[in-house]
């Protein structure tokens, strides 16, 4: 096979409206055809981004569409070294062998922050059908990359996590100071060295300085250039930590093997200068590779019975820290069993209160919608089917729980039984609260030290407001 040169289009180089296109046709065998759409060195982390989303819905080779489009953004436009990073993708008609589909993509938005541009993707069958359609935005590469594709075999990588942006950029910063407190335990001193090391924080142990340092041994890591603000037990090192982020002497609280009660209960206290207007609240930003973006799932940790004031505040908490991430307007889809409101089930007469609390400015900078089954606010096909019209329904940015049992029973599902990563935060105080587990992987510690951090810069950034 002639050898085939790459190039692909940098940042600077695109133009709202450029465009570009690939037609193929589909044989029997998949996976040799996917192999042969790809063509390149790598051009695979966008191809198999949209594939993993494919992958998800009930469409015969939609698999093969969606590498399709992948391959024109990942050979094409931008072309090698592009990132997906968020897609929302309709499969509208299945694709069989035989068929011939051109698949195109158009750059539609160009935003400087991370080099984002949001492309319109397309593809249509032989005898004019649209299969595929949908909004995909791309980290677009800002250097000249030229490859040389010799071969049309290519091993496909799994896609890259939805959470690599925002670490990318949490570690090009400068590292900020965070409390660990009460890290008596080998995961919460490897947790608050890893991040350190990662260049996200910079870490102060509030403890038992012996404990401290026992777990240090075992976990086979120096302290040396860690400071130590040793404290007798867990109660006053939740009350020392706090009193350092009231007097700004630590950006963010992080907690180590002590219980969420008594941290919480440090912060929340009239006396504390860390508490605002708002409930405290905690979020699970999950990256689940089965859904096309990443999606919050809230209250699944603190608010055991929220009343519909609680569920106001948990709402506004998730919206305010999209925000800070970027998302203008996310899309809130308020949980219950049925999305229809009936009197002898409350969860559904809150999400309806909530819509209109939210239409009504009480709730601000989001689409709020509800109540929502979690299958009509995650699947627009379910929406489809169900009639419902709605601009939440079926693209969920944030999934808001009835109440704590239903959220982390869903969080648990979507992490063990899907595959998702969860940063778990603590919102609505003067500090983010970062809580993690014995159980997270280095990636969820690391994606939610990273979130904390963007949300302390990216306020301050903003005047605190």
């Amino acid at each position: 096979m002639t050898a085939q040169a790459l190039t692909n289009r940098t940042f600077d180089q695109l133009a709202v409206g450029d465009h570009a296109a690939l037609t193929r046709t589909a044989g029997p065998d998949d996976m040799a055809l996917f192999a042969g759409i790809i063509g390149g060195p790598d051009p695979a982390p966008a191809a198999a981004g949209i594939a993993t989303a494919a992958v998800g819905h009930a469409l015969p080779h939609g698999v093969w569409a969606a590498a399709l489009v992948g391959a024109v953004i990942g050979t094409s436009l931008p072309g090698p070294g592009t990132l997906i990073v968020e897609q929302d993708i309709r499969f509208l008609h299945p694709v069989s062998p035989g068929d011939t589909i051109t698949a195109s993509v158009r750059v539609a938005e160009k935003i400087r922050a991370h080099r984002l541009v949001r492309l319109d993707a397309m593809c249509v069958n032989q005898r004019g059908e649209k299969v595929l359609e949908g909004v995909i935005a791309v980290m677009a590469p800002g250097t000249r990359i030229s490859w040389t594709a010799d071969s049309p075999q290519v091993a496909v990588q799994p896609p890259a996590s939805r959470f690599d942006i925002f670490i990318a950029e949490a570690r090009s910063l400068p590292p900020i100071t965070a409390a660990i407190v009460h890290p008596c335990s080998k995961a919460a001193i490897l947790g608050a060295v890893e991040a350190r090391d990662d260049g996200l924080i910079l870490p102060v142990l509030v403890g038992p300085e012996a404990r401290i340092r026992a777990a240090a041994e075992e976990a086979g890591v120096s302290l040396d250039g860690i400071p130590i603000e040793p404290t007798e037990h867990s109660h006053a090192a939740a009350a020392r930590a706090v009193e350092l982020a009231a007097g700004g002497k630590v950006q963010m609280l992080v907690k180590g093997s002590l219980h969420t009660d008594e941290l919480l209960g440090a912060v929340v206290s009239s006396t504390s200068g860390l508490r605002t207007d708002r409930r405290v609240s905690h979020v699970y930003a999950m990256d689940v590779p089965a859904y096309g973006k990443p999606v919050i799932v809230t209250d699944a940790a603190i608010n055991i019975q929220p009343t519909l004031d609680h569920k106001r505040d948990i709402c506004q908490n998730a919206i305010d820290l999209l925000h800070l991430l970027g998302m203008a307007q996310p899309k809130v889809a308020v949980l219950a069993a049925v999305e229809t409101v009936s009197a002898i089930m409350p969860a559904t007469l809150d999400a309806a209160a909530l819509t209109v609390m939210a239409a009504r400015g009480q709730i601000t900078g989001a689409l709020v919608d509800g109540p929502l089954a979690f299958d009509n606010a995650i699947s627009p096909e379910a929406a489809l089917t169900k009639g419902i019209t709605s601009p939440v329904a079926g693209r969920a940015d944030v999934l808001l729980v009835p109440d704590l049992e239903a959220g982390n029973m869903l969080a648990k599902q979507l992490i063990y039984f899907s595959g998702a990563t969860a940063a778990g935060l603590v919102l609505g105080a003067r500090v983010p609260i970062v809580l993690t587990s014995r159980s997270d992987p280095l990636s969820a510690r690391i994606a939610s030290a990273a979130l904390a951090k963007l949300a302390v810069l990216r306020k301050a950034d903003r005047g605190g407001k």
